[in-house]
């Protein structure tokens, strides 16, 4: 922990890899809580942490149990994730309930941006329901999706449908991907993904940020265009 304490550095926060290293599975599973959850939480590293924890599902489920075969892993792993990612989804769909009006009126922070809140409201409203299972793949969106679920009170049991649907989705595809590509690499091309942490955590958040680019720079120029036609 002192060790820890003295190497760490801020932009260690947003490193997917450190929270594997030194956390473990229940820093993660805390992690992946709060970026679905909490509207401060939407700088963690959600894709790119379940990603890795694919790669390091032993490890992580060593944690759990100690003796198990590589599906049994992924599949306590996929369980243990998923149920936190429900959570967190919940919260963020009581929060947005009980303090709707209160966030459309709240002043920016560091932790809080009413520009994302907006983009979520936004995004609910062109997909409706399946919103929630859509916004799971999108960084930022994920945050804040349940929180606009609340303001606009979907029926909860609407809501537990689609966020149960949407985590375990979310939840499988991330975690599953990680270890088998992981493998795949590995027996194909001898190579080790596990000393190539950087350049699939920056392709992960290129991938997922990409709609988020094309929708907020693309079709704001496509819409700029439209109009001075």
């Amino acid at each position: 922990m002192i060790q820890l304490l003295n190497t760490f550095q801020w932009h260690d926060l947003i490193n997917p890899q450190f929270y594997i290293e030194f956390g473990g599975l229940w820093l993660l599973v805390f992690i992946i809580f709060a970026e679905t959850g909490l509207f401060a939480g939407f700088f963690l590293p959600g894709d790119s942490l379940l990603f890795l924890a694919g790669i390091y599902s032993r490890d992580l489920a060593a944690q759990v149990i100690p003796f198990s075969n590589e599906y049994s892993d992924l599949v306590i792993l996929w369980i243990i994730i998923s149920i936190a990612g429900v959570l967190g989804n919940f919260t963020g769909y009581w929060f947005g309930k009980k303090s709707g009006p209160f966030l459309y009126e709240r002043k920016d922070t560091f932790f809080f941006k009413k520009k994302y809140l907006l983009k979520a409201h936004d995004f609910y409203n062109q997909y409706g329901g399946w919103a929630i299972v859509a916004a799971r793949f999108v960084p930022i969106i994920r945050t804040f999706a349940p929180i606009v679920a609340g303001i606009v009170q979907m029926p909860k049991k609407k809501f537990i449908y689609f966020n149960i649907i949407g985590c375990v989705a979310w939840v499988f595809v991330m975690l599953f991907a990680g270890h088998f590509l992981y493998k795949w690499v590995l027996k194909n091309f001898a190579i080790d993904l596990k000393e190539h942490l950087e350049i699939i955590v920056i392709l992960i958040v290129v991938i997922s940020t990409a709609p988020i680019i094309y929708k907020f720079f693309f079709a704001k120029n496509k819409t700029n265009s439209e109009k001075t036609v």
